[in-house]
């Protein structure tokens, strides 16, 4: 894979780790929220992965 793609789904990781650090910081983290943003990262993972 071209490097740039990688850079991208890793940018895209970070970006997402970071929303889910902020919801789960809240008083009242929204569960769903925060399942839907592991789910998202756990698929940009598998596709860094695949690179």
């Amino acid at each position: 894979m071209d490097s740039s793609h990688v850079s991208a789904l890793q940018l895209k990781h970070a970006g997402i780790e970071r929303r889910l650090h902020d919801e789960m910081a809240r008083p009242l983290p929204d569960n769903a929220v925060i399942q839907s943003l592991k789910k998202r990262k756990l698929r940009l993972k598998e596709e860094i992965a695949r690179c």
